[in-house]
């Protein structure tokens, strides 16, 4: 059996590695009781050397915080722009699609350039405004509250669209990619909306650049099991890019 400094060793060499851990897998590794793994992350938390979850630990904050849309982007813009260009090959022609909010899924609609027809559903004023301009492109912009950090819009009267509409593709972009929690974005009625968006698709496809693994926005949209891909950067970890694909989840990497 693994001495508790071994113990602390492994977790935080883990963590270094691959930026979080289960408590479950580190217990089955060391031999140990899920119970003693939870003990030696409290001590280690309270040594200031990772962030408990329910369940896991990090070894950043999990915790996200809603950032205004033009600092988001300033972040990772190259990593966006791949990820965009991975998502558009999923687009298809004659396609309606729902666009939510956020600086990657602006990336996305920066990409867009269709040759035959295509609807867009968005709440995004951002995304509106710039494929207004295109040909060939059916532009529906959702009603409702302006949330200024997104510029998007938000409320029971831009979820209620939903209720009579359906679309072959959401294409959203999160704050947050638990394996426990789920995805999520640091908004409540943000996430309320997203989730409304999910229910109006056959198909939900996540954008998220790989600092968003790991990570827990205040309001959560849904499980993993209502994801059908999540478009990526090389940046993942092997170890969380097992964990999503066997949810059974598609995984792009841009």
């Amino acid at each position: 059996m693994a001495s508790i400094a071994e113990r602390h060793k492994y977790i935080l060499d883990t963590l270094q590695r691959e930026g979080f851990v289960k408590v479950t897998d580190v217990a089955s590794a060391l031999n140990v009781t899920a119970a003693t793994i939870r003990n030696d992350l409290k001590f280690l938390e309270e040594k200031k050397l990772l962030f408990r979850t329910h369940g896991s630990a990090s070894v950043i904050n999990p915790h996200t915080i809603d950032m205004n849309l033009t600092e988001k982007e300033k972040i990772k813009i190259n990593e966006k722009r791949k990820i965009a260009q991975a998502a558009y090959e999923l687009i298809k022609e004659n396609d309606s699609i729902i666009i939510g909010a956020g600086s990657t899924v602006f990336a996305l609609a920066e990409q867009i350039k269709p040759v035959d027809r295509l609807t867009v559903v968005t709440a995004s004023l951002k995304v509106s405004i710039m494929l207004n301009e295109l040909l060939n492109t059916q532009v529906i912009q959702l009603g409702g509250v302006i949330r200024k950090n997104s510029v998007s819009v938000i409320g029971d009267y831009t979820s209620s669209f939903f209720d009579d509409i359906t679309c072959s593709k959401v294409f959203l972009g999160v704050d947050g990619i638990d394996p426990e929690f789920g995805i999520s974005n640091s908004n409540i009625e943000e996430a309320r909306l997203n989730k409304r968006m999910i229910d109006a698709s056959l198909e939900t496809v996540i954008l998220a650049d790989s600092s968003k693994f790991g990570k827990k926005g205040f309001g959560r949209i849904c499980n993993l099991d209502r994801v059908d891909i999540i478009v990526t950067d090389s940046g993942i970890t092997g170890s969380m890019a097992k964990i999503i694909e066997s949810a059974g989840i598609k995984l792009v990497i841009a």
